[in-house]
């Protein structure tokens, strides 16, 4: 379990629909941002994981945090606002993830943090990244991820989870629940 890296996607609204406030008798209520609580901002993320790694007198050699990615665009503003100008560079969501869009950010952004974060002694050992089966995921022949696998003296391939088994995906499990109650906080 050492060499696979655990890949899921998840949605994270950025407020709760409904928020109790406990207020001073003289405090204002917190700002809300978004137009109503029916069009609550939402956000994907690209979560990848692994086992971390230990040396024999346990001292930590890989923290096992291989990296989040948001799904998101900077463009710029078309029109002026009371908030802001024209041109000013927005970030917004990508709301529809097809094929194309997770196969980019696998390659550019995931592939770049393995090269960056993983150990050296396990360059040249295969490193396998283990995605569920959902429709936009990449097939395990895709022919340009495997052609930016192999660079640099690294070994990645793809794998799927085993289908009906969601406990093999450790993100399900409590990482992301984790972090959307830690953002709640």
């Amino acid at each position: 379990m050492e060499n696979i890296i655990h890949v899921d996607e998840k949605w994270f609204y950025m407020t709760k629909q409904l928020e109790k406030y406990y207020l001073l008798p003289n405090e204002d209520e917190p700002l809300r941002t978004c137009k109503s609580k029916t069009f609550i901002t939402k956000v994907m993320f690209l979560a990848a994981v692994t086992c971390p790694r230990f040396d024999e007198s346990g001292n930590e050699l890989f923290l096992g945090k291989v990296g989040i990615f948001p799904f998101i665009n900077k463009e710029p503003a078309r029109r002026s606002s009371k908030n802001r100008s024209s041109g000013t560079m927005e970030t917004k969501t990508i709301n529809s993830i097809n094929k194309e869009i997770y196969r980019s950010y696998i390659v550019e952004k995931l592939l770049s943090a393995i090269r960056d974060k993983w150990p050296r002694i396990d360059v040249g050992s295969p490193i396998f990244i283990q995605q569920d089966n959902a429709k936009p995921h990449m097939g395990l022949d895709d022919k340009y991820f495997q052609s930016n696998a192999t660079k640099d003296g690294f070994d990645i391939r793809l794998i799927c989870q085993p289908p009906n088994s969601p406990d093999m995906n450790v993100l399900d499990l409590h990482f992301f629940n984790a972090i959307q109650g830690l953002q709640y906080q």
